[in-house]
């Protein structure tokens, strides 16, 4: 009976050795992967690299250090890292299944890093959801908004998406349309728009603005409006052509459609 106490006390002593080893390796680990990764992200090098690859990098090394943490600490408590490596070919394949979803996310991140639709900081619309890129992870891509909301979106979705990136091109065109009544004429208020175009010195030469009369309906004439400018000021020259031919077609007393009034028959 002494005996066996006596392996008991022996093995609760080294067992208990052993998790009180693997909790300071995990404590210390995760201090020095921590260190680990602000050094890297302080280094000159690193730094000078594409956001995209930073954050992408960093994400991959943060996993790839914390696999080899949990390594470590199965190797502490003595598992037999043959009885391990057996143990995960076994459920290699329901793993595969079960992760499925993740491994699709994780290629996708793999392939937006290599072909590169989009980096941090471009503005998107993609798989419905639209806004500016603030992250792209190993697993996800994550959007702010407009109106400052965070979407998450996963990468394998992205991958099978159509991607529209509005900040990839330098300059970018500015489509509105405007509408006056009938039987205004055609050239006054084109000569108008294009004088309000010629003010404004955010709008591009070349390519020429472009104004001309579009069509209409019967108590109304539409005119298209094109002019090109640099990405950056795409919203400025956006609501300043909106307001200023607005204003510009109201001094010169150009008459808006006529309302249309449906009556119901009673």
């Amino acid at each position: 009976m002494e005996n066996v106490i006596s392996s008991l006390q022996t093995l609760c002593v080294t067992a208990g050795s052993k998790i009180v080893l693997a909790l300071l390796i995990f404590i210390v680990g995760r201090i020095v992967i921590d260190r680990l990764l602000r050094i890297m992200q302080n280094v000159k090098a690193f730094g000078k690299a594409d956001p995209t690859v930073r954050s992408f990098l960093l994400n991959f090394c943060k996993v790839g250090l914390y696999v080899v943490l949990v390594i470590s600490i199965i190797n502490v408590l003595g598992v037999p890292m043959a009885s391990v490596v057996t143990v995960l070919a076994s459920a290699g394949v329901a793993v595969g299944m079960a992760l499925q979803g993740s491994l699709s996310n994780l290629a996708g991140g793999i392939m937006l890093l290599i072909f590169r639709p989009f980096g941090v900081g471009d503005y998107i619309a993609a798989a419905g959801e639209e806004g500016t890129v603030k992250e792209i992870t190993l697993f996800y891509t994550v959007l702010i908004t407009l109106d400052n909301k965070r979407i998450t979106i996963p990468n394998g979705a992205l991958m099978n998406a159509n991607v529209t990136n509005f900040s990839s091109e330098p300059t970018r065109r500015v489509d509105l349309v405007f509408s006056c009544g009938k039987g205004e004429d055609i050239q006054k208020i084109r000569s108008l728009m294009l004088g309000v175009i010629e003010k404004n010195s955010q709008i591009h030469k070349d390519p020429a603005p472009f104004v001309e009369f579009s069509g209409g309906t019967n108590e109304s004439m539409e005119f298209t409006v094109r002019a090109w400018t640099t990405n950056a000021e795409y919203w400025d020259v956006y609501f300043a052509l909106t307001r200023d031919i607005t204003e510009a077609m109201g001094a010169a007393g150009i008459h808006a459609p006529a309302a249309r009034v449906i009556m119901e028959n009673r």
